[in-house]
């Protein structure tokens, strides 16, 4: 019996290593509470990734809902609806409204060239997504945003390590925030961070997710319990050790499939840019009308065959409530919905076997 394969599948470092964080947990009995495992990671994590300041998270949705209510966004926030749900909800969670901006096909990212038309008296901020890492046009977003003085946040949960030119694109906007869930390419369980550019910012953000707490006696807002404890920023310290090597794993095993996929007609892929070092923690592929099969016939098709693909995103944010009537018009969304109709991501991670992508290839050859 062949085994079944999964989309994703967490990368550990040995347990062993892993012991050595616990003894020390044990001895110390800090759990939690920026004990000093959460610090040393913040400060390794930002010298890793080439970030001035980082707090680190429990979960990414908690950082992006505290990311909002640092900033003191309200009204309406421009964002993607081609985007896992929790973009929204946490905007929905501090009473923003999300206004749906349309996508780009090359890349699933956000279409620069449609937000001004979206921008109106209620509008506080921008909310891209760097979907499946691929980075935006930093730019053009920045120079919108200043010309009606709005902030950038950047759902960036797919972005670990990615550069470009040589520097991290997490330093863009006015904040950004990162995954570190269990399917990521670096994990810490469940996890998550916002990068900021000052000390005041971080030491804002690190009140909230404290429940307001600057000192013993003092609260400064009505924060929330987010913070990060010492078993995620234990594995965090330990991962940072491990994270490159899982990169270029998964990079091989990109590399396989795009040399296999890039030439059969019905099969589009996401471009690429040399300029860009990716994460390479997705192979998302688009199955067109002009593939043999529709794309949930091949899903169909890989799941019989124990290979568990993924629609990713689908559906779209849009179709769930509360925000399905949000949207005047399919055709205001017209790429999203096809991109949504289209999306299949492919198992990829650091322990898949060159003969298992060979198995799934395959099973995509068969139809060509």
């Amino acid at each position: 019996m062949k085994k079944n394969i999964y989309v994703t599948q967490p990368s550990l470092p040995d347990l062993e290593d892993f012991i050595v964080y616990l003894r020390q947990i044990w001895e110390s009995k800090m759990l939690t509470n920026n004990g000093p495992f959460h610090q040393q990671f913040e400060k390794e994590l930002a010298d890793f990734l080439g970030v001035k300041h980082i707090s680190v998270f429990t979960n990414t949705t908690l950082a992006l809902m505290i990311s909002l209510r640092a900033l003191e966004i309200k009204g309406e926030v421009i964002t993607t609806p081609y985007t896992f749900v929790a973009t929204s909800h946490a905007l929905h969670w501090n009473n923003i409204k999300p206004v749906f901006c349309d996508i780009k096909y090359a890349d699933g990212n956000i279409d620069e060239s449609k937000i001004e038309a979206l921008i109106t008296p209620e509008t506080s901020a921008i909310m891209p997504v760097l979907t499946y890492g691929h980075p935006c046009d930093f730019k053009k977003i920045s120079e919108i945003a200043k010309a009606h003085g709005l902030k950038v946040i950047y759902d960036a949960a797919h972005a670990f390590n990615v550069k470009e030119d040589g520097a991290s694109v997490l330093n863009f906007g006015d904040l950004a925030i990162l995954s570190f869930h269990a399917t990521k390419i670096f994990n810490t369980f469940e996890g998550g961070a916002i990068i900021c550019h000052d000390q005041k910012t971080k030491e804002r953000i690190d009140y909230l997710k404290n429940f307001g707490f600057k000192d013993e006696v003092t609260v400064v807002g009505p924060g929330i319990n987010a913070k990060m404890n010492e078993f995620q920023a234990a594995l965090g310290l330990l991962q940072l050790k491990k994270v490159n090597s899982y990169i270029e794993k998964n990079k091989a095993i990109h590399d396989i499939y795009e040399n296999a996929l890039k030439n059969i007609k019905g099969i589009g892929l996401f471009a690429k840019k040399q300029s860009i070092d990716y994460n390479y923690s997705y192979y998302p592929i688009l199955v067109k009308d002009d593939f043999p099969l529709t794309r949930d016939q091949l899903y169909d098709k890989l799941k019989k065959n124990g290979i568990y693909a993924r629609r990713y995103f689908y559906p779209l944010v849009t179709e769930f409530k509360p925000y399905n009537s949000m949207v005047k018009a399919k055709s205001d969304l017209e790429i999203a919905y096809k991109v949504a109709d289209q999306i299949l991501c492919l198992p990829i991670y650091p322990g898949l076997a060159s003969d298992e992508v060979d198995r799934i290839i395959n099973l995509i050859y068969e139809e060509k």
